[in-house]
């Protein structure tokens, strides 16, 4: 019999500014966004009382966490950003690392992190394996 696996995708979003450095056009100046974040998690096991992957719940607060570090800041004064640029590449890198640690003692994986600035644009980060 096939081995299944289980993604689960919460959305959230939080408000901060930024500045893009080195950047030619509008957005090296500082403006702001409320920024969309999309964490999808994948696992192979469900509980065995409430088959669940893992309850949406915990989750949302788990990205709620993460994303607490963001949320109503400018973006170049928090590490790492205050040395790389906070773009929606590197944001979505640094939730998917700070979210990781969260949701590990609950036997599932970070499998994406999307951030997007607007509907219609976005940047997702996942890792690989070599």
């Amino acid at each position: 019999m096939p081995k299944g696996k289980w993604r689960l995708t919460v959305r959230s979003d939080f408000a901060a500014a930024h500045s893009l450095r080195n950047y030619c056009g509008k957005c090296e100046a500082m403006h702001g966004h409320n920024f969309g974040v999309e964490a999808t998690i994948e696992g192979d096991t469900l509980t065995k009382d409430t088959e669940l992957l893992v309850d949406f719940k915990v989750l949302k607060t788990a990205l709620k966490e993460v994303l607490s570090k963001l949320d109503h800041t400018m973006l170049n004064e928090v590490p790492p950003f205050d040395a790389c640029n906070p773009s929606s590449e590197n944001l979505a890198r640094f939730i998917y690392q700070n979210l990781s640690p969260l949701v590990q003692e609950y036997g599932v994986a970070v499998h994406s992190i999307t951030v997007s600035e607007k509907a219609a644009q976005s940047a997702t980060y996942m890792e690989i394996e070599d």
